[in-house]
């Protein structure tokens, strides 16, 4: 993998991407990404005179003819699909608000929860009264984004892989450093898990000692920024 960095001064030749071997291109403010014939201004970017030019320091990422710059500190941009790890911050009817490092909280529904014992039911009045007991303010959960629209972030733990977390530690990376991959869960040969969620949260569980629950259960975090 190549890292190719541009300054402002620098005229640089069209972006061109290699699939079987991507390179970064990592720029700055004012660097010239390319022909403004060639390609399309997106995010991050802006046309001047007959070029595409960086309006902020990241690395550029090209969709079809689409050319974006993501900035290397910037709040986590939710998709469809991505798999995140976030702290319960409210309890309200039928839903948990869910920091995700993120513009805004996301959502996540009763309905959308396997609830301990991975039983399939439809929630009752009665489940709605437990929340609290299934998760309260300061739980850390792994869910997958359900739904993005422009108020509001659904997630979804509809399976056993996804809910409640136990004891283990939260790390807090710039959520530019991750990528999305075919799985985000990794199980470590000397028995560590691990959650390279696509918000920037990275959950470290240690080894079982064969005495926590399957269920989960958050007892203690200790978080590393």
């Amino acid at each position: 993998m190549k890292i190719e960095i541009t300054g402002p001064i620098k005229r640089t030749k069209p972006f061109e991407t290699d699939k079987e071997d991507e390179d970064i291109k990592i720029v700055v403010p004012g660097s010239i990404i390319s022909n403004r014939t060639d390609f399309m201004s997106g995010h991050g970017t802006f046309y001047g005179d007959e070029d595409i030019v960086a309006s902020v320091a990241g690395s550029v990422r090209q969709v079809n003819k689409l050319l974006t710059v993501q900035p290397f500190k910037s709040r986590y941009s939710p998709d469809v699909g991505d798999v995140i790890v976030g702290r319960v911050v409210e309890v309200q009817q039928k839903r948990w608000k869910v920091d995700i490092n993120s513009i805004s909280e996301g959502t996540l529904a009763l309905a959308n929860v396997s609830l301990p014992g991975g039983e399939l039911r439809r929630k009752s009045a009665e489940d709605e009264m437990r929340m609290r007991m299934y998760m309260e303010e300061g739980d850390l959960v792994v869910a997958e984004v359900l739904n993005v629209q422009s108020d509001a972030i659904q997630l979804q733990a509809r399976t056993l892989r996804y809910g409640k977390l136990g004891q283990g530690l939260l790390v807090k990376v710039s959520p530019s450093l991750m990528k999305r991959r075919k799985t985000h869960f990794h199980d470590l040969h000397f028995g560590a898990k691990i959650i390279l969620a696509r918000n920037g949260w990275v959950w470290i569980e240690p080894p079982s000692d064969g005495q926590m629950s399957a269920t989960g259960g958050y007892t203690h975090s200790d978080e590393v920024s």
